[in-house]
């Protein structure tokens, strides 16, 4: 027998939504958490519409919103090729070549394919550090999701909205302490917001926020209730069970 050590696995396959949705991605480095769920529960998608995934990674946010919103019609753009092949991958394992597609681009150098104002709905989980407060991660993929390079939030917001149709959505989801800077870049650009916190527990703060804004359209701001993630003893709450196993969307 032999004393060899078993490699490590590069790949895990997970599930999201209690099991309807398939998921492979990197054992290590970044890994999908309920950020892309709650995002893509977010998005106000009808059956004919289409959707931008900017930054998708692996696909999931992209693959949730599909389970739950049929015979939409979504585009995913990811600047890190493994993850690009990764969430091709994913499309084809979960059934969904018809209406899902994934591309390799970057915010300063986007694909050719991609039409500017042509998405009703344009969704995004950009890197939530700010790069001159942390130490970012060694392994180069993780820092790549977690921590802003070459486009800073600006860059991620006029990307969006030059993406987005006229009156078409916006919708992000960021660390609640980076709010400010979000709605900044925001201002004067986009109306209609909606500000959903993800409030860590009761009475707690919240750790996550929705924002979602509408292009071309001037309408007051609008704090809405939120969502509360955790019960007391740090189980999942009825509504974001609903949302994470059940697939359910959010009214914002």
């Amino acid at each position: 027998m032999s004393g060899g050590h078993t490699p490590e696995p590069q790949f895990t396959e997970d599930r999201l939504l209690g099991g309807r949705v398939r998921l492979r991605q990197p054992a290590a480095g970044y890994r999908v958490a309920i950020d892309p769920v709650f995002l893509a529960a977010a998005i106000p998608a009808e059956p004919h519409q289409s959707v931008l995934d900017v930054g998708c990674g692996v696909g999931a946010a992209m693959l949730c919103l599909a389970a739950r919103v049929p015979s939409c019609r979504v585009v995913g753009v990811e600047m890190q090729r493994d993850l690009v092949r990764l969430a091709g991958d994913n499309i084809i394992l979960n059934g969904m070549e018809s209406r899902l597609s994934v591309m390799q681009g970057d915010l300063a150098v986007p694909p050719p394919r991609l039409s500017f104002g042509s998405f009703d709905h344009v969704m995004a989980n950009p890197p939530f550090h700010d790069p001159a407060r942390v130490t970012p991660p060694s392994l180069p993929g993780k820092a790549a999701a977690t921590v802003e390079g070459e486009a800073d939030l600006a860059a991620w917001v006029r990307f969006a909205l030059a993406m987005a149709r006229a009156k078409g959505t916006v919708t992000f989801i960021h660390r609640a302490d980076r709010l400010d800077a979000l709605l900044a870049q925001i201002a004067g650009r986009a109306g209609e917001v909606v500000i959903f916190p993800l409030w860590a527990g009761a009475g707690k703060p919240a750790s996550r926020v929705l924002v979602r804004a509408r292009k071309q359209v001037a309408a007051p701001a609008r704090l809405a209730a939120g969502l509360v993630l955790h019960a007391p003893d740090g189980s999942y709450t009825a509504p974001a069970e609903a949302v994470l196993r059940e697939g359910e969307g959010l009214d914002l």
